[in-house]
C-alpha cells in the first residue's frame, strides 16, 4: 500500500452511474461538499448534463483531458459495473479509485452510500491509502494477424455465440496444450475477479494480494475440467475450434466484446499496468467476504464467536457502571454532605414468647 497523493492542487475526478436516481442525489453531495473542502471536482462532459451542478464547484472535462490533468483520485458512485467503466476511463492517467457503492454487492467499492458523510471527511482530510491490483493483458490473434489488444481487471471471458450449440476450444498454458473441451466457455480471472464470473463459474475465491493467473471451465463435457491457479508469469492461451465466421465471443470484464470465429486465438497474461483502488480502512479481506457475501458466521465456534462473547462482556460492564453511577447520583446526601447510608435493621434477640 502506498499513501503517494499529490501536495499541490487538489483535483477529483467524480464518475457517476447516472441512470440511477439516488447515485446522482449522491454524486451532487460529493461535489459539494468536496468543492466546499477546497478541492477542485472534475466532471465527463457525458455526464454533467445529468447532474444538476453548480457552475462554480465543478469543471467540466473530456476523457482526453484527463490524462494530464493531475488527479488526485477518482470517486465512483454506482456499483462494481461503474467501476470497471472508470477503470477503463482512467486507465491511460492510472488515476485511484474509489468506489462509493449503490449497487447490489460491491467487491470493489471501498464504502456504502451510507458512508458518504465519513467518505468525504478521509478524501479531504487524506485519511486513505492506495493498493495495486493485478489486470490481464487479452491479446486476440486471427490468421496470424493481431486484430484486437485490451485489459481486464476482474476476467475475460470466452463464451459460445449460439446458444443452441457449444463450443469447441484447445486451452494451453505456457505454449503446451493442456485439453480440449466442448463447452459453454471458459473464464480467464484475476485475484479481484475472483469473486465475480469466476466464482459464480465455481472457481476458488483467490485473496487479491495474491498473485496469480485463475482458469475456470464453463459446463465443460468432459472428464478433465477442473479449475485452475497459475503462475502470473504464465501465458494462457485459448484457441476456437468450432466452426463457423463467428463461432464464438471475447468479453472483457463484461464491456469490450471481439467475435471470435474459427482458428481464433486469445492470449492472457499479466497486465503491465495495474489498476489502483484507493483503501479507507484496513480490515482483512475475510471481514469483507463475510460483509459482502452474508456468510454466517455468529455461530461458528472459533474466532468470531470469541469476538462476540467479548463484545457482549463489555456492553455488559458498561452498563453496569451506567447503573452503579446512576444509582450514586440519586442517593441523597447526609447532613455531613455523604451520603446517608441505610440503618441497618435492628437484631432481634431473646428467644420467641420472651
Amino acid at each position: 500500500m502506498t499513501t503517494d497523493v499529490p501536495t499541490d492542487a487538489r483535483r477529483v475526478l467524480l464518475l457517476t452511474h447516472t441512470g440511477r436516481a439516488g447515485a446522482r442525489v449522491v454524486a451532487e453531495e460529493f461535489c459539494r461538499a468536496l468543492h466546499a473542502g477546497g478541492l477542485e471536482v472534475l466532471v465527463p462532459a457525458d455526464e454533467a448534463p445529468d447532474l444538476d451542478l453548480d457552475e462554480g464547484a465543478v469543471r467540466v472535462v473530456e476523457d482526453d483531458d484527463l490524462i494530464d490533468a493531475g488527479l488526485e483520485l477518482a470517486v465512483v458512485i454506482g456499483g462494481d459495473g461503474t467501476i470497471l467503466r472508470a477503470a477503463e476511463r482512467t486507465r491511460a492517467s492510472g488515476t485511484p479509485l474509489l468506489g462509493v457503492n449503490l449497487g447490489h454487492v460491491g467487491f470493489l467499492a471501498e464504502a456504502e452510500h451510507d458512508d458518504v458523510a465519513s467518505t468525504i471527511e478521509a478524501i479531504v482530510e487524506r485519511r486513505y491509502t492506495t493498493e495495486e491490483r493485478l489486470t490481464l493483458e487479452v491479446t486476440v490473434v486471427v490468421g496470424g494477424e493481431v486484430v484486437e489488444r485490451t485489459f481486464a481487471l476482474n476476467e475475460a471471458s470466452v463464451e459460445k455465440a449460439a446458444r443452441e450449440r457449444m463450443l469447441e476450444l484447445v486451452l494451453e498454458i505456457d505454449g503446451r496444450p493442456l485439453s480440449r473441451w466442448g463447452c459453454d466457455g471458459v473464464v480467464l480471472a484475476t485475484p479481484t475477479g475472483s469473486t465475480a464470473y469466476n466464482f459464480s463459474a465455481g472457481g476458488p475465491v483467490v485473496w487479491p494480494e495474491v498473485e496469480a493467473l485463475l482458469m475456470v471451465p464453463i459446463s465443460a463435457h468432459a472428464l478433465f475440467a477442473r479449475p485452475m491457479v497459475v503462475a502470473p508469469t504464465s501465458v494462457l492461451a485459448v484457441e476456437i475450434v468450432t466452426p463457423g465466421a463467428s463461432a464464438g465471443v471475447l468479453w472483457c470484464d463484461g464491456r469490450r466484446t471481439v467475435d471470435l470465429p474459427q482458428g481464433a486465438r486469445i492470449e492472457v497474461t499479466r497486465g503491465t499496468r495495474p489498476v489502483r483502488l484507493v483503501r479507507l480502512h484496513a480490515s482483512p479481506f475475510a471481514d469483507r467476504l463475510v460483509a459482502k457475501f452474508g456468510l454466517p458466521v455468529e455461530g461458528w465456534r472459533g474466532a468470531a464467536e470469541r469476538r462476540l462473547r467479548d463484545l457482549a462482556a463489555d456492553a455488559t460492564a458498561a452498563t453496569a457502571a451506567d447503573t452503579d453511577a446512576t444509582a450514586a447520583l440519586s442517593t441523597p446526601a447526609s447532613p455531613g454532605g455523604a451520603a446517608a447510608v441505610p440503618a441497618e435493621p435492628a437484631e432481634v434477640t431473646g428467644e420467641p414468647g420472651a
